[in-house]
């Protein structure tokens, strides 16, 4: 075994040769990708500024025909404003037959509040029962639910209407509202829920403190789920307000009309009394903001709902 000892002054040995660093040269950028992606922003811009057209225009015509007369309604140009009768025709509105408009509103605002809320409580609560307890039939049973999903309302219709005949129900309260309880789509949205906000863990936790099953499901559960409880329940609102056939199917009393067929009746009478189309287009104008305030009110919740289960 030999050592090497270096000389005072005499020039380093030398070593192995140094590696050169291999550089990626830079790619250029692909011009294809950016004029694709800029080329379907656009698209898609478009298409979203066609829809966005193609939904408000109605409404703007609506809100623009409200504030002319019967006479400016066929005489101007359909997106001209006229000379400002708006005030003049919610006058018109809430005076015409004693009020009945006002009854239609507060008929609607009953039908919807009342059954939306009970059926929103009970989609929820048969949605966590589904996902949170064992038994037998389980899925058998949502299955079935899910085929109720299917089905159009409006195929439904006679049939509640034969047992609501038989049961004394037709021409009262009851007979818009019962049906509108059994919401299967919202059971459906609510086992969703309840899978993606409720977890297991804190239902064993409640348990070990002593909380009974009705309590935990009020207490710990309930709140848990407020997002999706909105969520439901502006379904429901919309689905209830606009529920028009089963209302023209169970009612024969104008006193008892919801808006929607209140202002139905009124557009068949049109050609036999003019002074009615001007009370319809206001009174659509009216129909609508009842919606328009339930989404602005509720949209935070609204929109933290629709993302349930997105991320687990």
């Amino acid at each position: 075994m030999s050592t090497q000892t270096a000389t005072p002054g005499a020039p380093p040995a030398p070593g192995p040769p140094a590696r050169a660093e291999r550089r990626t040269p830079a790619r250029p950028p692909r011009r294809g990708n950016r004029t694709g992606s800029l080329t379907s922003r656009v698209v898609v811009n478009g298409v979203l500024a066609v829809v966005a057209v193609y939904t408000l225009m109605p409404l703007t015509w609506l809100v623009i025909a409200s504030t002319k007369g019967y006479r400016d309604l066929f005489a101007t140009n359909p997106f001209s404003l006229g000379d400002f009768a708006l005030l003049s025709n919610l006058a018109a509105l809430f005076a015409y037959d004693d009020g009945v408009f006002l009854r239609w509103l507060l008929n609607s605002l009953l039908y919807t509040v009342v059954a939306s809320g009970l059926s929103t409580l009970i989609s929820v609560a048969c949605g966590y029962a589904f996902d949170k307890y064992d038994f037998r039939g389980r899925e058998k049973l949502f299955g079935v639910v899910l085929v109720g999903v299917l089905i159009p309302s409006t195929v439904v219709q006679l049939p509640l209407y034969l047992m609501a005949s038989e049961l004394g129900l037709v021409n009262t309260y009851w007979a818009v509202l019962i049906p509108s309880l059994v919401n299967p789509f919202g059971v459906y949205l609510a086992r969703v829920f309840s899978e993606g906000y409720v977890p297991g863990e804190v239902l064993e936790a409640a348990r070990v403190d002593g909380a009974g099953e009705l309590r935990t499901f009020v207490k710990v559960s309930l709140p848990m789920l407020a997002p999706g409880f909105v969520t439901i329940f502006l379904f429901s609102f919309t689905a209830s307000w606009n529920n028009f056939y089963g209302a023209l199917m169970m009612l024969n009393d104008d006193r008892l009309y919801p808006v929607n067929l209140g202002l139905f009746m009124w557009n068949q009478n049109v050609y036999q009394q003019p002074e009615l189309y001007p009370l319809v287009i206001i009174g659509s104008l009216v129909a609508v903001l009842p919606l328009i305030v339930a989404f602005l009110c509720l949209q935070r919740f609204w929109r933290s709902g629709l993302t349930a289960g997105a991320v687990k």
